[in-house]
């Protein structure tokens, strides 16, 4: 058909390159046409579709991908799975990162963008990079980043450990929608997971949801604490207040201070 093949984005010129469309638009039906193995992951983050170009210049080639996901969270979920503390980060979109082996990969809003080259050639390197601008620059949306990622302290956080679990947190199918960062601090290594439900009832029901299946009474309060013991996951230390809920996984039972000192600060 040809809606697949149309390309709604200018993807901008590049001086000395021949530009080629050869590749269809990919959606979710047609995603493991394009990266097979890959495919789930993307398709777990809200993926909408893909839009590819080649950039050339005798044998040397550029490549760019644009993928269009539900929403920013969404986005950043992505583009957070597959970054790497060690990469050369970029202000660049949102956020992006360049790579020994050629890559840069960015988001911004509900996009994330990939680009390769297999030269080493400098100057292919450069050209790389003030394409990824260009398209930065083209791209619609705000490059802001997701508002809870500005919630986590500071303190004992790991860099660049920020995450987007939309679905199955901790293994479980009534905790969505969360935000986590890695924390190391005073010889503990945890991670704090953040949840900002549509309201205190929602919010209400994700927490009674998991106390009943660490085998404890339901509670209809806006908020409180508890404890609990998660088959899957150990000790977990569990606070909520109105539409947000914190979840910290990692830390032993005598560290309660520790996760109420980190849970009273994102809740306060």
């Amino acid at each position: 058909m040809p809606s697949a093949f149309a390309q709604p984005y200018s993807f901008p010129e590049l001086r000395g390159y021949k530009t080629e469309s050869r590749y269809p638009v990919y959606t979710a039906e047609s995603l493991w046409d394009f990266i097979d193995g890959a495919a789930d992951g993307y398709l777990a983050f809200g993926f909408e579709n893909v839009h590819v170009r080649e950039y050339r210049k005798g044998k040397k080639v550029i490549k760019a991908e644009i993928y269009r996901h539900k929403d920013k969270n969404n986005a950043f979920g992505i583009y957070a799975s597959e970054r790497s503390p060690s990469f050369r980060y970029l202000n660049l979109g949102s956020q992006g990162y360049t790579t020994e082996d050629g890559s840069l990969n960015f988001f911004k809003d509900r996009y994330y963008v990939k680009l390769r080259t297999y030269s080493e050639d400098q100057k292919i390197i450069n050209d790389l990079e003030k394409l990824a601008v260009r398209i930065a620059d083209m791209l619609p949306g705000d490059p802001s980043i997701p508002s809870l990622l500005s919630e986590f302290p500071e303190i004992g956080k790991v860099r660049y450990s920020e995450m987007f679990i939309n679905k199955d947190v901790l293994g479980h199918g009534f905790l969505e929608g969360a935000f986590s960062a890695r924390y190391e601090l005073e010889g503990a290594s945890f991670v704090i997971y953040l949840f900002e439900k549509s309201g205190t009832e929602k919010a209400t029901e994700c927490v009674s949801a998991y106390l009943q299946k660490t085998g404890m009474e339901p509670d209809e309060s806006q908020e409180g604490k508890y404890m609990l013991r998660d088959g899957y996951n150990g000790t977990i230390f569990l606070s909520w207040k109105g539409n947000r809920i914190v979840i910290i996984e990692g830390l032993a039972k005598d560290q309660s201070a520790l996760a109420e000192r980190y849970a009273s600060e994102i809740l306060r």
